[in-house]
């Protein structure tokens, strides 16, 4: 299996994050499974990639050319797919992998999310998604999306299509595949 995490490239962010996202490559990886990212080794995306390693996983990553410098390609990846721009990398993102992680992160992490969530909805794919989310920091989020429920923007089965994890093991466990 292939698992995809989507997570913050940005510098300064809470040790605790970094230490998730290391934790959480190391999970999958134990598990057996590979992982697929964006290819960067800046920040939580980089140690998510070594969690990886570490327990001798394959990382595959996917990373816009004209990103190759500003997120700091990893070359230690098993492989990289080097692509055109955003749109090409979300969508080899998503043909590469079996579920999907997202974890604290910005308007990148978010805009991934939203589009497999959205694409999962309307039935572009059937592949489990899990935010994995110990420290509160998408709370907001949450109530903002209970608020968009409660004046009828969201509708029926969409919610369900996302486990809101508070760990690692709850946030394996929501994407396995049976």
């Amino acid at each position: 299996m292939r698992v995809s995490v989507f997570c913050s490239s940005a510098p300064n962010i809470p040790i605790t994050s970094l230490d998730l996202a290391f934790e959480i490559g190391k999970a999958i990886g134990e598990q057996g499974w590979d992982l697929v990212w964006g290819g960067g080794k800046a920040s939580m995306m980089g140690q998510v990639a070594k969690g990886a390693r570490s327990v001798g996983a394959k990382t595959i990553g996917v990373i816009p050319e004209p990103l190759i410098n500003l997120e700091f390609e990893d070359k230690e990846a098993t492989h990289m797919h080097v692509v055109s721009d955003m749109r090409s990398r979300k969508a080899k993102i998503e043909e590469l992998s079996d579920a999907f992680i997202t974890l604290p992160g910005g308007i990148g992490t978010l805009e991934e999310f939203f589009e497999i969530w959205v694409g999962s909805y309307l039935k572009f794919h059937q592949k489990p998604i899990a935010i994995c989310d110990p420290t509160g920091v998408y709370d907001p989020l949450r109530l903002a999306l209970d608020h968009l429920s409660t004046h009828n923007f969201m509708k029926a089965g969409q919610h369900e299509l996302v486990a809101w994890c508070k760990d690692i093991p709850a946030t394996l466990d929501a994407i396995r595949i049976r």
